[in-house]
């Protein structure tokens, strides 16, 4: 892999690292807060909408995107020593903290809000519990995407052409 080409490669996936670790960053200061003070039926709906409309092509895009970013440019560390850290913290910080965090935590909290009975006591304790999950691994995300994002750009700077 020419290094022209992992910079250009290090560079998108620095900037999907950081659009990504904005949207958690909104939904863990602003959105969830704003859900909570809803009643849990509202809450509940609000977020089941709000699951559905994000997975769309411009989400996948970038979310997945810089998941295959991060993979190449793991592979391709140790073709490159003076970035070799940086990258392989930043493509190990994006995987974990946002792929596996999302597919193994986010996801099956989203699934089981999805099955909740509107309106029913079930979905109002499993709207308390959500709130405070899915936050909490939503705040994990975004403090992921964060430090990839860092060592991605750090990686740029060790860069000579």
């Amino acid at each position: 892999m020419p290094e022209s080409f992992l910079y250009i490669l290090t560079f998108l996936t620095a900037l999907g690292c950081g659009i990504n670790a904005g949207l958690f960053f909104v939904f863990s200061n602003t959105i969830m807060t704003a859900l909570e003070r809803l009643r849990p039926a509202e809450g509940g709906a609000a977020m089941r909408e709000i699951n559905r409309v994000i997975l769309n092509p411009v989400f996948f895009s970038v979310f997945f995107g810089t998941a295959v970013g991060s993979l190449l440019l793991i592979v391709a560390a140790s073709r490159f020593p003076a970035a070799r850290g940086y990258l392989t913290a930043g493509g190990a910080c994006y995987l974990v903290g946002c792929i596996v965090v999302t597919v193994t935590r986010n996801v099956p909290l989203n699934e089981a809000l999805q099955r909740a009975d509107p309106g029913s006591p079930d979905e109002a304790a499993l709207w308390a519990r959500y709130l405070k999950e899915w936050t909490a691994w939503n705040h994990v995300r975004t403090v992921a995407c964060v430090l990839a994002a860092g060592l991605f750009t750090l990686a740029l700077t060790v860069f000579s052409f």
